[in-house]
């Protein structure tokens, strides 16, 4: 089993920006040391409670703070931009760092309308492009020469290029993975109804591509891990309340357990925590590593990619040493 670091820079409350991403490079340093194969950064606009905001300058300064580790998005906003842009920046990055850069991209807007106007300054870019963009980046990031004059190539030329890898929740990014012969991954921890589904899909339809010859895909979700169910549940509580928080439209910053213990909690929000909680593994170690072997044979993968915010970096730090010693 193979086992990944998805890091988000979320705020716990009281902490400040530049408390956060310190604390993603300190995680980042610590996943190289326990083995985890890739770590990689999310991409969030117009929240009050994330940091991660710009994957390609956190993704530098994360690469020259490691050695080894794969480092990545997960994933770019691809309908915001140019790909002729990003396949330029990701080369630079494979540059600079060999053979280290995982290049996720996703469908998703990015934020409200008014969020997605902005980074597309004003321009109402259609979401119905992204398969073209998704061809159009591979043929910028693999090309290495012109055909003509007239022709648009992304420099700098790398004898590698980064991983290529598509991020979903239905079986229609399954689809687009296996079609254009990609990486795939599925964000369980975002929607696990459709998981099963697109990753038989994927695994079945799969076409090879230059960089790919057979499917490869990893499964993101949610775990919590201590030494005790109640330490879990205790951790739990605060990324309960950050996730119901989310599905309100109120503040994405995590609360600490004694702040979210005060929210009045109606029927309602009890039922959201309780439907939330199927995006999570929580517990000790031995029914963390059960859960994940069992999601393990339904998803077909041996890759995991963790994602844990709770309100202490203490924590955190603990949870992820707990499950890095699990395989």
């Amino acid at each position: 089993m193979k086992l990944s670091v998805l890091d988000q820079s979320v705020l716990s409350s009281g902490s400040t920006a530049q408390e956060t991403l310190q604390n993603t490079t300190a995680l980042a340093k610590l996943s190289e040391q326990l083995g985890f194969v890739r770590f990689w950064v999310a991409e969030h606009h117009n929240t009050d409670g994330i940091a991660g905001t710009s994957p390609e300058i956190l993704i530098t300064h994360l690469a020259a703070h490691t050695k080894k580790i794969k480092i990545g998005s997960g994933g770019v906003l691809l309908p915001q931009y140019s790909p002729f842009k990003v396949a330029e920046n990701f080369k630079v990055l494979e540059s600079l760092y060999p053979g280290r850069i995982d290049l996720g991209i996703g469908r998703s807007p990015g934020g409200n309308a008014e969020t997605r106007l902005a980074l597309t300054d004003g321009i109402r870019k259609s979401l119905n492009e992204f398969p073209r963009q998704v061809r159009d980046l591979q043929d910028y990031l693999q090309k290495q020469q012109k055909l003509n004059s007239e022709e648009v190539l992304a420099y700098p030329l790398t004898k590698t290029v980064p991983d290529l890898w598509l991020l979903g929740i239905t079986h229609r990014g399954a689809r687009l993975a296996a079609e254009y012969g990609t990486a795939f991954t599925f964000g369980h921890f975002i929607s696990p109804v459709n998981g099963k589904r697109a990753i038989e899909y994927y695994y079945k339809h799969f076409q090879s591509s230059p960089r790919l010859d057979k499917p490869k895909a990893n499964i993101c979700i949610f775990v919590i891990c201590a030494n005790t169910q109640e330490e879990a549940e205790e951790m739990a509580l605060s990324q309960d309340m950050w996730l119901l928080s989310i599905a309100k439209g109120e503040s994405t910053k995590i609360l600490s357990p004694e702040e979210a213990r005060r929210k009045v909690l109606t029927p309602e929000d009890y039922s959201i925590i309780k439907e939330n909680r199927k995006r999570m593994v929580i517990g000790t170690k031995d029914k963390v590593r059960e859960q994940l072997l069992r999601l393990s044979e339904l998803y077909q993968t041996e890759e995991f990619m963790i994602i844990c915010n709770v309100y202490s970096f203490e924590d955190k730090v603990k949870s992820y040493k707990l499950t890095a010693e699990l395989f």
